[in-house]
C-alpha cells in the first residue's frame, strides 16, 4: 500500500470515475485505474463497483476513506514541518511591537529567535499599538504584539497579560492613597505618545474613564517616549503614569525621587498578539510568537510579587 495508491483511491471516490480523477490529477486514465486495482488486490477486496462510466464505493472503501484521509494528512503535517525548518534558515522575521516593548522582555525574545534560528534577521516595527494593528490588518505585518484597546477589525485578538499601570510623583503628597480619575484630571500630567493622541491605548482609556466620570484630562506636558516622562515627572515638573513591567525593567534606574501609587480603581495595560482574521502564519511568525508568549508569561508571574504597588520617593 502506497500513499500514491491511497491519493488516487480518494480521488477516485471523491469523482465517481477513474477517468475524472485521473483528468483532475493530469494523469493518464489507465495508470490510475493501474494504482487502485493494486491497492485492491493487496487488500483482497474490490473497492469499487464498475458502473457504466463511472465508479461506486463498497463498503470496504468506505472503511478505508477515513484512514487513508488521515494518512495523506499525516503525510502533509510531517512535510510542512520539515518545510518550517527549512524557511527558518534563513530570510527575516518581522514582527509588529508598541513602542515601549523594549521594557518588555524585547530584547530576551530577539535572544532567543536569533539563538534557535542564528540566519534568520530580525525587524521589529512600529512605535504605537494602533499603528502596528493598521499595519497588520492591511498585511504589512503578518503579526503583533499589541496594548489593547485597539479597533480590531478584520483581526484574531489575543490576550496574554496584563500589566498594572501606577501613578507617580516626585511629590509624596500625591501618593498618600491610591488615585481616582477626578484626582488624575486635577494633577499636573506629564502623558507620553503625543503623535498618537486617542490612538493610544492608554490614553484611549483614560480618556474614556474620565468621560464616564465627568471630567476632563489635559496634560500639561505631552512627550513622546517613556524615558522623559519619567525624567521630568522625577525633576518636579508633573505626574506621570507608568506600567509596573517598566519599573520592574528598569530596577536601579528608577529616579530615586520617584515614587507611586495604584489607581483607587486598579488600571492595567492588556497586552495581546493580533494577526489577520483566518491568516496563516509563516513559521518564522508562530516562532516568534511563541518566544514572546513565554517570556511575557515568564514577566506576568514576576510582577505578581515585585515591584511594589506603592512606593514613597526618597528625599
Amino acid at each position: 500500500m502506497t500513499l500514491q495508491q491511497l491519493e488516487y483511491f480518494l480521488a477516485a471516490l471523491h469523482d465517481g470515475s477513474f477517468s475524472a480523477a485521473a483528468e483532475r490529477l493530469h494523469l493518464a486514465q489507465p495508470s490510475l485505474s493501474e494504482q487502485v486495482r493494486r491497492l485492491e488486490a493487496e487488500l483482497g477486496l474490490p473497492l469499487f463497483a464498475r458502473v457504466g462510466r463511472g465508479v461506486t464505493p463498497t463498503e470496504a472503501a468506505l472503511a478505508l476513506r477515513p484512514h487513508a484521509e488521515a494518512a495523506l494528512a499525516a503525510v502533509a503535517e510531517a512535510r510542512e514541518a520539515v518545510v518550517q525548518q527549512r524557511e527558518l534558515q534563513g530570510g527575516i522575521a518581522t514582527f509588529g511591537t508598541f513602542g515601549s516593548a523594549r521594557w518588555y522582555p524585547g530584547t530576551q525574545i530577539v535572544a532567543a529567535f536569533r539563538r534557535r534560528h542564528p540566519k534568520v534577521r530580525v525587524r521589529l516595527v512600529g512605535q504605537n499599538s494602533s499603528e502596528v494593528a493598521t499595519a497588520v490588518r492591511d498585511g504589512d505585518l503578518e503579526a503583533g504584539l499589541v496594548a489593547l484597546p485597539i479597533d480590531d477589525t478584520g483581526l484574531d485578538v489575543r490576550p496574554i497579560m496584563h500589566d498594572e499601570i501606577v501613578y507617580a510623583s516626585a511629590d509624596p503628597a500625591h501618593l498618600k492613597k491610591p488615585v481616582t480619575i477626578a484626582q488624575l484630571a486635577a494633577a499636573p500630567l506629564i502623558l507620553t505618545d503625543t503623535s498618537f493622541g486617542l490612538e493610544d491605548p492608554t490614553r484611549r482609556q483614560l480618556f474614556e474613564l474620565a468621560q464616564r466620570a465627568g471630567v476632563t484630562i489635559e496634560p500639561e506636558i505631552d512627550v513622546e517616549d517613556l524615558e522623559t516622562a519619567i525624567d521630568l515627572a522625577a525633576r518636579g515638573f508633573g505626574d506621570t503614569l507608568v506600567a509596573r513591567g517598566v519599573l520592574l525593567s528598569l530596577g536601579r534606574r528608577v529616579p530615586k525621587r520617584l515614587g507611586w501609587v495604584p489607581f483607587a480603581d486598579p488600571l492595567y495595560d492588556t497586552f495581546a498578539f493580533i494577526n489577520r482574521r483566518g491568516a496563516r502564519l509563516s513559521p518564522a511568525a508562530r516562532e516568534f510568537m511563541t518566544l514572546a508568549e513565554e517570556r511575557m508569561t515568564a514577566m506576568a508571574d514576576e510582577l505578581k510579587t515585585k515591584p511594589p504597588r506603592r512606593h514613597q520617593p526618597e528625599a
